[in-house]
């Protein structure tokens, strides 16, 4: 879901998730983000390579700005390629030994794909296990049988502070691809603010595997 900024690619329904903390998708780039007072802003950064068979490569970035529950997003790359992407969308959290979050949103996308985006981001945690998901339709306004439904989700396991591991599935349209749905593992390494994941989809399928490493970054 990108060396350089971001998370997740285009197009789906729900698989795997991720993150107890308040994950990021590319899925669920900066797990572990630490609290904030409600009256200051949080940012988060994430850039992701994508390495394609028989496709050119590509970069995905994701960008989010909050205050206590507001949440702010753009994406480039994410919905489309040379397509650009702006949201905002209010965060429900809770939990202590069980924790949740859930963000609906709503956005506009333009550039090569133009159209509506209404979806959500949701995470849950319980002890080393975390699931996270972010969802959208995007209905196309300039050819309205474009219009398609997205998704990426992660099953993850935290067995220490600075690494976490697990499952991934998309469904996307940011490429071509034989494959509806694609699965496969993730491994992310955290190091304070910083956390550096890959993602492997499609690996015993060599005509249509794929391959992500992404950088996320909290402010």
């Amino acid at each position: 879901m990108r060396v350089t900024l971001s998370s997740a690619a285009v197009s789906a329904a729900l698989i795997f998730g991720a993150s107890a903390c308040g994950a990021q998708g590319v899925g669920g780039a900066v797990p572990h983000r630490q609290k904030v007072a409600e009256s200051d802003w949080s940012y988060t950064a994430t850039g992701s390579y994508y390495s394609l068979r028989n496709q050119g490569d590509y970069l995905m970035a994701v960008g989010t700005a909050e205050r206590g529950s507001l949440v702010f997003e753009g994406r480039y790359n994410y919905e489309a390629l040379d397509t650009g992407s702006a949201f905002v969308g209010w965060k429900f959290s809770g939990g202590d030994a069980f924790t949740y979050e859930l963000t609906p949103i709503i956005g506009a996308v333009f550039g090569a794909t133009q159209g509506i985006a209404p979806g959500f981001k949701a995470s849950a945690g319980y002890g080393i296990v975390d699931f996270y998901v972010e969802a959208e339709y995007l209905r196309d306004t300039k050819v309205r049988e474009d219009s398609f439904t997205y998704a990426w989700s992660e099953l993850g396991f935290s067995t220490a502070k600075w690494l976490r591991f697990g499952l991934v599935g998309q469904r996307t349209r940011a490429y071509q691809t034989d494959r509806e749905i694609q699965r496969g593992p993730f491994v992310q390494f955290i190091s304070g603010r910083l956390t550096l994941g890959m993602f492997l989809f499609n690996p015993g399928d060599s005509a249509n595997r794929i391959g992500i490493l992404s950088l996320g970054a909290e402010f």
